[in-house]
């Protein structure tokens, strides 16, 4: 655990980015709040790690299954033509991915996802049903 990490300390400044929806076997899912890509997610590392090298063996094996768990549940409810994978953590050293989905005529497609736009967020209902339909197929 890492005192200085919104993912370690689960601080307000996470809770204002992102909600949690469950935990997986290595990872924790969460809503990205900020929703241009609609059913953008990012699956952390439960523990404190930075980059994907420093995991070793099943261990990283589990990582990248929670990902490919989650986007596999991203592309099947919200049927995106391109998921993009974000693994970037300059400025917020730990381990984690963002699952950006992309649609053919929706924001950025053929190009880089933004990291945080700003321009579409939902009411408290439409983030409970969205986490509940992503919980429901992840637990499935």
């Amino acid at each position: 655990m890492n005192n200085d990490c919104l993912y370690c300390t689960k601080n307000q400044t996470q809770k204002d980015l992102m909600i949690e929806i469950c935990e997986l076997s290595v990872s924790t899912v969460f809503l990205f709040k900020e929703q241009t890509y609609k059913g953008r997610c990012i699956v952390a590392y439960k523990g404190h790690a930075t980059e994907l090298y420093e995991l070793k063996g099943q261990e990283l094996l589990s990582f990248m299954q929670d990902v490919n768990l989650v986007a596999r549940t991203i592309k099947d409810l919200f049927n995106p033509a391109k998921i993009n994978y974000g693994a970037y953590s300059d400025k917020l050293p730990h381990l984690h991915i963002h699952l950006a989905p992309k649609y053919v005529d929706g924001a950025d497609y053929g190009s880089i996802f933004a990291m945080n736009p700003q321009k579409v967020y939902m009411s408290d209902a439409e983030y409970t049903e969205m986490i509940n339909l992503i919980k429901a197929r992840l637990k499935s």
